[in-house]
Protein backbone atom coordinates (compact mmCIF):
# COMPACT_ATOMS: atom_id res chain seq x y z
CA UNK A 1 0.00 0.00 0.00
CA UNK A 2 3.20 2.15 -0.46
CA UNK A 3 3.11 3.70 2.86
CA UNK A 4 -0.54 5.28 2.37
CA UNK A 5 -2.50 5.28 6.09
CA UNK A 6 -5.05 2.68 5.21
CA UNK A 7 -9.19 3.22 5.65
CA UNK A 8 -11.70 0.31 6.13
CA UNK A 9 -14.61 1.51 4.24
CA UNK A 10 -18.07 -0.43 4.95
CA UNK A 11 -21.05 0.92 2.68
CA UNK A 12 -24.08 -1.19 1.46
CA UNK A 13 -25.20 1.25 -1.12
CA UNK A 14 -22.86 0.47 -4.22
CA UNK A 15 -22.62 3.62 -5.78
CA UNK A 16 -21.72 5.78 -2.93
CA UNK A 17 -19.56 3.21 -1.55
CA UNK A 18 -17.68 3.44 -5.05
CA UNK A 19 -17.92 7.45 -4.78
CA UNK A 20 -16.22 7.19 -1.47
CA UNK A 21 -13.24 4.98 -2.36
CA UNK A 22 -12.86 6.88 -4.99
CA UNK A 23 -12.72 9.81 -3.52
CA UNK A 24 -10.60 8.88 -0.66
CA UNK A 25 -8.01 7.38 -2.78
CA UNK A 26 -7.92 10.56 -4.91
CA UNK A 27 -7.05 12.14 -1.53
CA UNK A 28 -4.31 10.00 -0.62
CA UNK A 29 -5.58 6.99 1.27
CA UNK A 30 -5.77 3.53 0.55
CA UNK A 31 -9.39 2.51 1.00
CA UNK A 32 -10.55 -1.16 0.92
CA UNK A 33 -14.62 -1.20 0.15
CA UNK A 34 -16.85 -3.78 2.10
CA UNK A 35 -20.95 -4.49 1.19
CA UNK A 36 -21.61 -5.48 4.63
CA UNK A 37 -20.61 -6.09 7.88
CA UNK A 38 -19.28 -9.98 7.71
CA UNK A 39 -17.24 -8.90 5.02
CA UNK A 40 -15.81 -5.60 6.56
CA UNK A 41 -15.10 -7.93 9.55
CA UNK A 42 -12.93 -10.62 7.18
CA UNK A 43 -10.99 -7.79 5.54
CA UNK A 44 -10.46 -6.13 9.26
CA UNK A 45 -8.61 -9.46 10.40
CA UNK A 46 -6.25 -9.35 7.46
CA UNK A 47 -5.31 -6.17 6.50
CA UNK A 48 -3.74 -3.42 9.50
CA UNK A 49 -6.46 -0.89 8.80
CA UNK A 50 -5.39 3.09 10.26
CA UNK A 51 -8.71 4.06 10.70
CA UNK A 52 -12.50 2.53 10.23
CA UNK A 53 -15.68 4.08 8.31
CA UNK A 54 -18.39 2.14 8.66
CA UNK A 55 -22.19 2.52 7.58
CA UNK A 56 -24.68 1.42 10.34
CA UNK A 57 -27.54 -0.10 8.51
CA UNK A 58 -25.70 -3.18 6.61
CA UNK A 59 -27.04 -6.60 5.78
CA UNK A 60 -25.26 -9.61 7.48
CA UNK A 61 -23.61 -7.42 10.14
CA UNK A 62 -25.10 -4.17 11.05
CA UNK A 63 -22.46 -1.28 12.05
CA UNK A 64 -22.74 -0.97 15.63
CA UNK A 65 -21.76 -5.23 16.12
CA UNK A 66 -18.81 -4.70 13.22
CA UNK A 67 -17.70 -2.23 15.67
CA UNK A 68 -18.05 -4.10 19.06
CA UNK A 69 -15.97 -6.67 17.32
CA UNK A 70 -13.46 -4.54 16.00
CA UNK A 71 -13.22 -2.99 19.17
CA UNK A 72 -12.91 -6.54 20.95
CA UNK A 73 -10.09 -6.97 18.72
CA UNK A 74 -8.32 -3.42 18.83
CA UNK A 75 -9.37 -1.40 21.13
CA UNK A 76 -7.27 2.46 19.53
CA UNK A 77 -8.42 1.67 16.23
CA UNK A 78 -10.68 4.73 15.41
CA UNK A 79 -13.99 4.28 14.15
CA UNK A 80 -16.17 7.00 12.41
CA UNK A 81 -20.18 5.71 11.80
CA UNK A 82 -21.76 7.12 8.66
CA UNK A 83 -25.86 6.59 8.82
CA UNK A 84 -29.05 8.22 7.86
CA UNK A 85 -30.39 7.86 11.60
CA UNK A 86 -30.93 11.20 13.19
CA UNK A 87 -32.39 9.81 16.58
CA UNK A 88 -30.47 10.80 19.58
CA UNK A 89 -30.56 7.00 21.01
CA UNK A 90 -28.67 5.53 17.96
CA UNK A 91 -25.92 8.32 18.04
CA UNK A 92 -25.21 7.64 21.51
CA UNK A 93 -25.28 3.54 21.20
CA UNK A 94 -22.76 4.46 18.90
CA UNK A 95 -20.81 6.21 21.10
CA UNK A 96 -21.28 4.08 23.64
CA UNK A 97 -19.30 1.38 21.43
CA UNK A 98 -16.68 3.16 21.37
CA UNK A 99 -17.23 5.92 17.79
CA UNK A 100 -14.87 8.53 17.73
CA UNK A 101 -17.41 10.14 15.45
CA UNK A 102 -20.89 9.96 13.47
CA UNK A 103 -21.85 11.63 10.11
CA UNK A 104 -25.05 11.73 9.30
CA UNK A 105 -25.76 11.25 5.68
CA UNK A 106 -26.15 13.48 3.45
CA UNK A 107 -23.12 14.96 4.17
CA UNK A 108 -20.57 16.20 1.68
CA UNK A 109 -17.16 14.36 1.12
CA UNK A 110 -14.91 17.77 2.21
CA UNK A 111 -16.42 16.87 5.47
CA UNK A 112 -15.79 13.82 5.82
CA UNK A 113 -12.33 14.13 4.79
CA UNK A 114 -12.03 16.78 7.54
CA UNK A 115 -13.23 14.42 9.88
CA UNK A 116 -10.75 11.46 8.97
CA UNK A 117 -8.07 13.98 9.19
CA UNK A 118 -8.97 15.58 12.49
CA UNK A 119 -9.01 12.07 14.09
CA UNK A 120 -5.59 10.84 12.30
CA UNK A 121 -3.91 14.32 13.67
CA UNK A 122 -4.98 13.19 17.37
CA UNK A 123 -3.60 9.67 16.98
CA UNK A 124 -0.20 10.75 15.40
CA UNK A 125 0.23 13.32 17.66
CA UNK A 126 -0.60 10.90 20.92
CA UNK A 127 2.06 8.25 19.27
CA UNK A 128 4.62 10.98 18.54
CA UNK A 129 4.62 12.33 22.46
CA UNK A 130 6.86 11.30 25.01
CA UNK A 131 5.44 8.70 27.61
CA UNK A 132 3.79 10.06 30.19
CA UNK A 133 2.41 8.54 33.46
CA UNK A 134 0.36 9.95 35.87
CA UNK A 135 -0.69 8.68 39.49
CA UNK A 136 -4.16 8.48 41.05
CA UNK A 137 -4.92 7.50 44.11
CA UNK A 138 -3.97 3.68 44.09
CA UNK A 139 -3.84 4.19 40.22
CA UNK A 140 -1.02 4.20 37.80
CA UNK A 141 -1.86 5.56 34.25
CA UNK A 142 0.20 5.25 30.98
CA UNK A 143 -1.07 8.13 28.82
CA UNK A 144 1.17 6.29 25.59
CA UNK A 145 0.04 2.56 25.77
CA UNK A 146 -3.43 4.05 27.05
CA UNK A 147 -3.04 1.70 30.54
CA UNK A 148 -4.66 2.15 33.12
CA UNK A 149 -3.32 0.21 36.41
CA UNK A 150 -4.18 -1.03 40.06
CA UNK A 151 -2.52 -3.09 42.31
CA UNK A 152 -1.23 -5.83 39.24
CA UNK A 153 -4.38 -5.71 37.50
CA UNK A 154 -4.19 -3.36 34.11
CA UNK A 155 -7.22 -1.80 32.40
CA UNK A 156 -6.70 -0.98 28.37
CA UNK A 157 -8.30 1.92 27.55
CA UNK A 158 -10.18 2.91 24.09
CA UNK A 159 -8.58 6.42 22.73
CA UNK A 160 -10.97 8.21 23.71
CA UNK A 161 -11.18 7.28 27.24
CA UNK A 162 -7.19 7.29 27.68
CA UNK A 163 -7.34 11.31 25.94
CA UNK A 164 -10.42 12.04 28.35
CA UNK A 165 -8.64 10.48 31.13
CA UNK A 166 -5.52 12.46 30.49
CA UNK A 167 -7.22 16.18 30.04
CA UNK A 168 -8.61 15.12 33.43
CA UNK A 169 -5.11 14.74 35.05
CA UNK A 170 -3.69 17.33 33.57
CA UNK A 171 -6.05 19.06 35.62
CA UNK A 172 -6.92 17.20 38.32
CA UNK A 173 -8.12 18.54 41.65
CA UNK A 174 -8.88 21.59 39.53
CA UNK A 175 -12.19 21.79 37.42
CA UNK A 176 -11.79 20.78 33.54
CA UNK A 177 -13.65 23.53 31.34
CA UNK A 178 -16.22 21.22 29.51
CA UNK A 179 -15.97 23.31 26.10
CA UNK A 180 -12.31 22.76 26.31
CA UNK A 181 -12.05 19.38 26.83
CA UNK A 182 -14.87 19.09 23.72
CA UNK A 183 -12.97 21.09 21.48
CA UNK A 184 -9.36 19.51 22.31
CA UNK A 185 -10.81 16.12 21.98
CA UNK A 186 -13.61 15.89 19.51
CA UNK A 187 -13.18 19.63 18.03
CA UNK A 188 -16.52 20.44 17.79
CA UNK A 189 -18.70 21.33 21.06
CA UNK A 190 -22.10 20.31 19.45
CA UNK A 191 -25.40 18.57 21.52
CA UNK A 192 -24.14 15.11 20.18
CA UNK A 193 -20.52 15.48 21.33
CA UNK A 194 -21.16 16.80 24.41
CA UNK A 195 -23.55 13.85 24.96
CA UNK A 196 -20.86 11.65 24.05
CA UNK A 197 -18.40 13.24 26.56
CA UNK A 198 -20.86 12.34 29.48
CA UNK A 199 -20.76 8.66 28.05
CA UNK A 200 -17.23 8.47 28.46
CA UNK A 201 -16.90 10.42 31.66
CA UNK A 202 -19.35 7.51 33.03
CA UNK A 203 -16.59 4.55 31.83
CA UNK A 204 -13.98 6.48 33.03
CA UNK A 205 -16.02 6.16 36.72
CA UNK A 206 -16.61 2.54 36.28
CA UNK A 207 -12.69 2.24 35.68
CA UNK A 208 -11.98 4.31 38.58
CA UNK A 209 -14.70 2.80 41.23
CA UNK A 210 -11.69 0.03 42.43
CA UNK A 211 -10.87 3.42 44.35
CA UNK A 212 -12.96 5.01 46.29
CA UNK A 213 -10.75 7.89 47.26
CA UNK A 214 -10.99 9.00 43.39
CA UNK A 215 -13.64 10.58 42.43
CA UNK A 216 -14.69 12.71 38.72
CA UNK A 217 -17.68 15.20 40.01
CA UNK A 218 -19.95 17.35 37.60
CA UNK A 219 -18.99 21.37 38.01
CA UNK A 220 -22.44 22.40 36.87
CA UNK A 221 -22.27 24.98 34.46
CA UNK A 222 -18.39 24.43 33.76
CA UNK A 223 -17.19 20.84 33.36
CA UNK A 224 -15.83 18.35 35.31
CA UNK A 225 -13.33 17.53 37.99
CA UNK A 226 -11.06 15.05 39.19
CA UNK A 227 -10.70 14.63 42.89
CA UNK A 228 -7.67 11.85 43.40
CA UNK A 229 -5.44 12.56 46.40
CA UNK A 230 -1.52 12.80 45.21
CA UNK A 231 -2.61 13.21 41.61
CA UNK A 232 0.55 14.20 39.87
CA UNK A 233 2.46 13.63 36.37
Amino acid sequence: MDGKLTILLCEDDENLGMLLREYLQAKGYFAELCPDGEAGYKAFLKTKFDLCVLDVMMPKKDGFTLAQEIRAANAEIPIIFLTAKTLKEDILEGFKIGADDYITKPFSMEELTFRIEAILRRVRGKKNKESNMYKIGRFVFDTQKQILSIDGKQTKLTTKESELLGLLCAHANEILQRDFALKTIWIDDNYFNARSMDVYITKLRKHLKADDSIEIINIHGKGYKLIAPEAEA
